[in-house]
């Protein structure tokens, strides 16, 4: 099943450019997803299961080093 998921990391840290772009060149590094940023935040679409297990891993890694908040929304009817 093909999703759509778009997330928005605003980390709790004065050099928070630098956190976003290796938070993102993580996501870049997944080839089989369809990954589109603009300003406010990134939607990442794909099949459902390698979305998740990516995300579930990037968010603990970042929490394991930074606070932040995520902002996400899923769905599976926005698919292109």
């Amino acid at each position: 099943m093909n999703i759509s998921l778009e997330i928005s990391l605003y980390p709790f840290a004065e050099n928070y450019p630098d956190d976003v772009k290796l938070f993102l060149e993580k996501i870049y590094s997944c080839q089989d997803l369809k990954v589109e940023t603009n300003s406010m935040s990134t939607i990442i679409t794909g099949d459902y299961h390698q979305i998740m297990a990516l995300i579930n891993d990037e968010i603990f890694r970042f929490f394991k080093n930074n606070k932040a908040v995520f902002v996400l929304k899923i769905s599976n009817g926005c698919v292109v």
